[in-house]
């Protein structure tokens, strides 16, 4: 595997973007469709929905230890988990 982080300076290039998406559909312990990688001028930025903040966490955690050298943003947000509370009504 080649180190597409070694050379680089500016902001990660497109390989380490599909890498980081790769992670987070291919990896067991992530496994999350939902969650888009984006570049933007000094690093990425992960977004989409997961159902807890937890959930949330654990995929930053994974992400940046798996790579260290990427600024890795967050914006995901976290879902409603629960059931709804109110009964919604069709016109």
């Amino acid at each position: 595997m080649t180190d597409h982080l070694s050379a680089a300076t500016g902001p990660p290039d497109e390989y380490v973007e599909a890498e980081i998406q790769r992670l987070l559909t291919e990896d067991p312990d992530i496994a999350e469709q939902g969650i888009t990688v984006a570049r933007r001028e000094h690093g990425l930025v992960l977004s989409g929905e997961v159902e807890s903040e937890h959930r949330c966490d654990e995929i930053m955690r994974r992400v940046t230890e798996r790579f260290p050298d990427v600024p890795v943003t967050s914006d995901i947000g976290v879902i409603r988990a629960q059931a709804p509370t109110e009964v919604e009504e069709l016109p």
